[in-house]
């Protein structure tokens, strides 16, 4: 029943979909923690920069983002990013395009965690004499982290759904194998929705159990 499985490099579909996920969650959570610093930024200008950044990056469709770092980087500014093979180029533009709508979700948790750091921490380290950068590495940071852990799982889980929109601009992902079957294997489409979903499921659900099980590990006593 699932002979036709073994013409189609399914495997290789999802490796490329925990590549695209991890590349995207790792630039995700750094650029998204930068926001969240200009958000909460005494400088006016920085916290305009990270407002209108949210605001509109967050509100555009994810596709629109995707084909436009293929159309707009790449075929009309010429960018490489380090390579000119199609593939390797088409992989690091998606990722580009997922680390700049992920990190909008990424930023709005954590400054949520920041929210949640009592004020007096933040003043007390000011009467020591700690700078804003310090005061939010040093003191907020560790703390916001540790208390969204949950509503980062959960960006996590969107995130790696949201790869299949890169077999928009070609990225042999997942959902790019799964069109494959569906134009071949008319006959099958159940099947063929049944291993994708299932491949989801097995890259979904350990994440959510794990970081769900670290959140109350690591939760802040308040």
């Amino acid at each position: 029943m699932f002979d036709f499985l073994s013409k189609y490099d399914v495997l290789g579909a999802f490796w490329v979909t925990v590549q695209l996920t991890l590349y995207a969650a790792l630039g995700s959570l750094i650029w998204g923690t930068i926001l969240a610093g200009f958000r909460v930024s005494p400088v006016p200008l920085l916290r305009a920069f990270g407002t209108a950044y949210i605001n509109i990056v967050r509100n555009t469709p994810l596709t629109l983002i995707i084909v436009g770092t293929l159309l707009g980087l790449s075929q009309t500014l010429g960018v490489t990013m380090g390579t000119n093979v199609l593939d390797s180029q088409n992989f690091r533009l998606a990722t580009l395009g997922l680390i700049a709508y992920t990190s909008t979700f990424v930023c709005e948790s954590i400054r949520s965690g920041i929210n949640t750091v009592p004020v007096g921490q933040a003043e007390a380290a000011r009467a020591l004499g700690l700078g804003f950068g310090q005061v939010l590495g040093v003191i907020v940071l560790p703390q916001a982290f540790r208390s969204v852990i949950a509503p980062l799982a959960s960006v996590l889980i969107a995130l790696t759904k949201n790869t299949t929109v890169a077999s928009a601009i070609g990225v042999a992902e997942a959902s790019f194998v799964m069109n494959n079957m569906i134009e071949n294997e008319s006959d099958k489409l159940f099947l063929v929705f049944g291993v994708v979903a299932l491949g989801f499921v097995v890259l979904t659900l350990p994440t959510g159990l794990i970081l769900g099980w670290v959140a109350k590990k690591v939760a802040v006593k308040r």
